[in-house]
């Protein structure tokens, strides 16, 4: 077990594989570096893999006082710093695309690509205003009662009916056992993600790259005012939020393609 420390809190990594460019895999709310077991084990063999449990999450610590989202981009950058990784991109599902958004754009010099796993599909958008009840409905009943507030969550916005009741049955468990300060701290801030994506996601000095899943639709407008450099939208066909556990073979197959697309344009640049 590899660590560093931030914080308070002792951050678990793990470095698979070795090449001249890095993949580093972000995870999102309540879940962990194991989630990207299939991706590590097909990429290793040409990059270097890196994976992290964010603190609060997974191996790492819970020690920390004030959580936040910026607060892991923090520790996303320290990792970045300490192992010293060049030729990065940044790979990052649901809110851990919003972690590496705030990475990439506070220290850009050595990532050269940036990719999203189902997320941005409203990006700088607020919810509609019949929604706003049902988020403060939820920020509330997370003080109160936090387990079944979050596996409520994950059913209603996550999950369908469809998926695989294997999937369904872990995320609900990650999300019922989640840190609650963590939690309470973080849910908040996911839902105001919006403001931060339209203040930064202008900044990436590359092309947005996303890869979703069809369960729920692509506002593509949204992307076309705020990914000034370009974007793209690689569609999934499947029946939640998580590729990696429902479709890991054509997630692969899309990352790669995404990857050396990236690689390409990097060396054109440099």
């Amino acid at each position: 077990m590899k660590t560093i420390k931030r914080d308070n809190a002792v951050i678990n990594y793990q470095v698979s594989g070795k090449g001249e460019i890095t993949l580093l895999f972000v995870h999102g709310s309540y879940i962990d570096k194991t989630y990207w077991k299939n991706q590590v084990e097909f990429f290793k063999r040409d990059y270097n893999v890196v994976t992290l449990d964010l603190p609060g999450h997974g191996q790492s610590g819970d020690e920390r006082k004030d959580w936040s989202i910026e607060g892991f981009a923090e520790d996303v950058v320290l990792l970045i710093k300490e192992l010293n990784l060049q030729n990065v991109i940044l790979i990052g599902h649901s809110m851990g695309a919003s972690v590496n958004l705030m990475a990439a754009t506070s220290y850009p010099k050595p990532v050269i690509g940036f990719i999203a796993i189902d997320f941005f599909k409203n990006a700088g958008t607020p919810l509609p205003d019949e929604f706003q009840q049902q988020v403060e409905e939820i920020k509330s009943n997370l003080k109160t009662d936090f387990r079944n507030t979050n596996e409520q969550y994950a059913r209603m916005a996550l999950l369908t009916e469809k998926t695989d009741p294997a999937i369904s049955k872990k995320i609900v468990e990650a999300y019922r056992n989640a840190n609650r300060p963590m939690g309470i701290a973080t849910t908040p801030q996911i839902f105001d993600m919006y403001k931060v994506e339209r203040k930064l996601l202008p900044q990436l000095r590359f092309k947005l790259y996303l890869i979703n899943v069809d369960y729920q639709p692509t506002n593509e407008a949204a992307l076309q005012q705020y990914a000034l450099n370009g974007y793209e939208v690689l569609h999934m066909n499947g029946t939640c939020h998580f590729p990696m556990l429902e479709n890991p073979a054509v997630l692969n197959g899309l990352l790669q393609d995404v990857i050396q697309e990236i690689s390409i344009n990097a060396l054109h640049s440099a």
